[in-house]
């Protein structure tokens, strides 16, 4: 008998032990150990992005805003600065970061980035409307001197928007709202591509709508301001005349545009993303 009490006795000492230690490491880790930062995970892990925004197109969409004889000269206007874990950017990696100018300077590798639309839409549609956009992902996936057929379905332009914004929807990180384009200078060099551009552009929006697997989410494209040749009206009359469900046009004619006449100045690119985001507003609130 005493030898089962001794036993009892000590198992009993054992267990106080045990929870001793319990607490101790408990109490240690969660005074010490902080949770992760999801906001810099690759895009298919779980994270806090529920609206997501496709940038294509060319340059004056990557953004070439303050952009001279290539360099860019930093400035950032309020209305597209940074807003850590509200605004976030899928990177060339596929990892999500938060979003600052250049957006584009890890896609258009081959160009100098400035400023374009896409930061300051974000920080419209974040300030306003009846619809609250609580984390916005921007897909940057424009490049600078590219035409209208290089973004044709098995295009590798056409391929890698399609990759990005799977990855930017995997495993319900996101849900992607709309396609922003801004695209066409390229195309005003020659009669016949300016002839042809109503026809590709169509074509691109069914496309990419049916791989998207969202028959009528919004495509809201930016009539030209400024084009590489003469035939800057004929692409313009093809824009406006796309007569598809769901695509809306804002026009960028006559704004501020750099000393080379072509791109937007920084300026400008800020009332081309608030045109967008009055647009993309308009189109939830029916």
């Amino acid at each position: 008998m005493p030898k089962i009490l001794n036993f009892m006795a000590n198992n009993h000492g054992l267990k106080l032990t045990m929870f001793f230690l319990f607490v101790v490491t408990y109490e240690y880790w969660s005074s010490h150990v902080q949770p992760p930062d999801l906001t810099n995970k690759p895009a298919g892990s779980t994270h806090l992005i529920k609206d997501v925004f496709i940038l294509a197109g060319q340059s004056n969409m990557a953004g070439r805003g303050g952009v001279i004889d290539n360099n860019w000269d930093g400035i950032i206007p309020p209305e597209i600065k940074s807003s850590p874990g509200k605004i976030l950017r899928l990177g060339a990696d596929l990892r999500w970061v938060d979003a600052q100018e250049p957006l584009h300077a890890d896609i258009d590798v081959n160009k100098t980035c400035g400023v374009g639309p896409g930061m300051a839409f974000a920080n419209a549609i974040l300030r306003g409307g009846s619809r609250r956009f609580p984390v916005v992902g921007l897909v940057p996936c424009a490049i600078g001197g590219s035409g209208i057929e290089e973004w044709s379905r098995g295009g590798w332009l056409y391929e890698g928007l399609i990759r990005r914004a799977a990855a930017a929807a995997a495993d319900g990180g996101g849900v992607i709202r709309a396609v922003l384009w801004f695209q066409g200078e390229k195309d005003t060099v020659n009669i016949s591509d300016a002839e042809l551009y109503k026809h590709r552009l169509n074509n691109f929006i069914i496309d990419l709508r049916a791989d998207l697997k969202a028959p009528l989410i919004p495509v809201i494209q930016v009539a030209l301001a400024s084009g590489e040749g003469p035939y800057i009206e004929i692409v313009r009359k093809a824009q406006h005349e796309i007569n598809l469900p769901n695509v809306m046009t804002v026009d960028a004619k006559g704004l501020l545009l750099q000393p080379d006449g072509l791109h937007l100045s920084t300026n400008a690119q800020v009332q081309v993303g608030k045109m967008l985001a009055h647009a993309m507003l308009r189109s939830i609130a029916g």
